[in-house]
């Protein structure tokens, strides 16, 4: 039998045994066969990481953001050469299907080409002669050690496009927590960071329990936390790190709707759909679980669906002829079949169901097929809460108004979608969903990474948003200088006045 590998973490620029005796299984849910283990990292190990993120910090910060940027060019470069490694790594521990392993790690590349322009991103403001003889400079400045907490579910994009792009380029340092059942792609990240000449301790990743990551919560010498998961978690994170003076943005979950008017082109319609429901498996919190639909076209639509649903092939992430893949282990494939269980109780019309799904060769792999409930009403939980798995619910609604309403209605808002060839709604619904991310006509409205992900109500924590302008202010401050200088006059003067900021 092949020994199983157990991996280091990665710190102070170097991978280094664990000393601790607990490991956790990593496992190609393709396939449920352990591939490797990864270490739950010591308390111990945790201290180190933060020690090596602060000693780093001072040089880093003062290394001109020109040359930062050159080493950001150089990251950018390594993952598009190592694009199919990091691809097949991703799908094998993941479960992605190839196109979309391959898509998580394009969206790293989006992140780092954003951080690239950190020069630019970091020009402050000024105004000469403020008052008189008085000039006023705004800039803007790193802050020291930043935290990670990384979900399983984007292994590249989350930890290596969201996060440390952008915080190393702005000149801090960072610790990655990244998630136990999904690390090969993020040491292999951290192994590229390392080539590219990203100094010792300027990034670190460890893996360990939720026990240890407390420890970054509280720790004097992080100044921040930017964190991917559920909302239970963020809630605590937020309420904690930030009681301890800490900076923290928390993306949580979701529940995004899609609302679907008469005027909609059905084929094209139903094809965007399926894309944003059943892409990674459902396991994302862009995805889109829920369809409200007028009732007028909602038996075409919903056979529609199933029609495209049934024309996929589920199968192994690295097989490229897949469409669908399995989810992430089997205890999440036995919430997701606890989820199908409880939308039969509560009286949904299952007219898609994927629950009998075998794939032959993987027969012991966590798959799902794709599931579409019908009739779900808003009383149904089924429809309310995220399932985070290739379940679809169908709501029906007999008019614009309804339909927005029962959107808003639900406590997350992290996308919403129309989909109508009418302006006007088009444009009411921009207006007046609870969404921060809306798409029109677009299944999937994440906007590209100069732009932030932007989530409201329960779907996100804090003031600003990673990507974008929101990301650059997340890791940096402000800081004003203004300056008098004297002519041989003044500086004659035994009297002093002092200007106090007013004009």
């Amino acid at each position: 039998m092949t020994e199983i590998k157990r991996l280091k973490y990665f710190c102070n620029g170097q991978f280094i045994e664990s000393e601790t005796e607990k490991y956790e299984n990593i496992v190609d849910p393709s396939t449920g066969k352990v591939i490797a283990q990864s270490p739950r990292c010591t308390e111990g190990e945790v201290l180190k990481a933060i020690a090596a993120a602060k000693n780093a910090y001072p040089a880093w910060s003062n290394t001109p953001p020109m040359k930062r940027a050159q080493i950001l060019f150089k990251i950018r470069d390594l993952i598009m050469q190592n694009l199919d490694d990091l691809t097949l790594s991703l799908a094998t521990e993941n479960g992605k299907v190839w196109n979309e392993a391959q898509g998580d790690v394009l969206k790293a590349i989006e992140g780092t080409e954003l951080a690239c322009g950190i020069p630019t991103l970091l020009m402050g403001e000024s105004l000469m002669n403020a008052a008189n003889g008085i000039d006023t400079v705004l800039y803007k400045e790193s802050i020291g050690v930043f935290v990670g907490l990384v979900p399983f579910n984007f292994p590249a994009m989350i930890p290596f496009g969201w996060m440390a792009p952008l915080c190393i380029a702005s000149g801090n340092t960072m610790v990655l927590k990244a998630s136990s059942t999904t690390p090969m792609t993020a040491y292999k990240m951290a192994a590229i960071y390392k080539e590219a000449g990203v100094p010792d301790g300027v990034i670190n990743v460890v893996t360990c329990s939720r026990n240890e990551a407390e420890i970054f919560l509280t720790h004097e010498d992080v100044r921040g936390i930017t964190f991917v998961g559920t909302t239970n978690v963020g809630k605590h994170i937020y309420s904690v790190a930030a009681a301890h003076g800490k900076r923290v943005q928390a993306l949580c979950e979701a529940k995004n709707h899609a609302l679907v008017l008469e005027d909609a082109p059905l084929e094209r319609t139903a094809a965007g759909i399926i894309n944003a429901a059943f892409g990674c498996a459902g396991e994302r919190c862009m995805a889109l679980p829920v369809v409200v639909v007028q009732e007028s076209i909602a038996d075409k639509l919903v056979e529609l669906l199933v029609e495209l649903c049934k024309e996929t092939k589920i199968g192994p992430a690295y097989d490229k002829t897949s469409d669908l893949g399995p989810v992430i282990t089997d205890d999440h494939k036995k919430h997701v079949l606890k989820w199908i269980e409880t939308g039969l109780k509560e009286g949904a019309k299952l007219v898609l169901d994927g629950r009998d799904i075998k794939v032959k060769g993987c027969e012991n792999g966590s798959y799902i097929g794709h599931t579409i409930f019908d009739h779900v009403t808003s009383d149904m939980t089924v429809g309310q809460k995220e399932i985070f798995g290739p379940v679809l619910c169908i709501k029906r609604v007999k008019d614009f108004e309804e339909g927005i309403k029962i959107m808003n209605a639900n406590p997350y808002a992290n996308g919403s979608v129309i989909f109508t060839q009418n302006g006007y709604y088009a444009r009411e619904f921009a207006k007046r969903t609870d969404g921060g991310m809306v798409g029109i006509n677009v299944g999937i409205p994440v906007p590209i990474g100069i732009f932030p992900f932007s989530g409201h109500k329960n779907s996100f924590f804090g003031d600003l948003h990673a990507l974008g302008k929101d990301g650059v202010k997340f890791y940096t401050e402000t800081k004003s200088v203004t300056t008098k200088w004297f002519n041989q006059e003044e500086m004659k003067q035994k009297t002093v006045s002092t200007w106090d900021g007013t004009i």
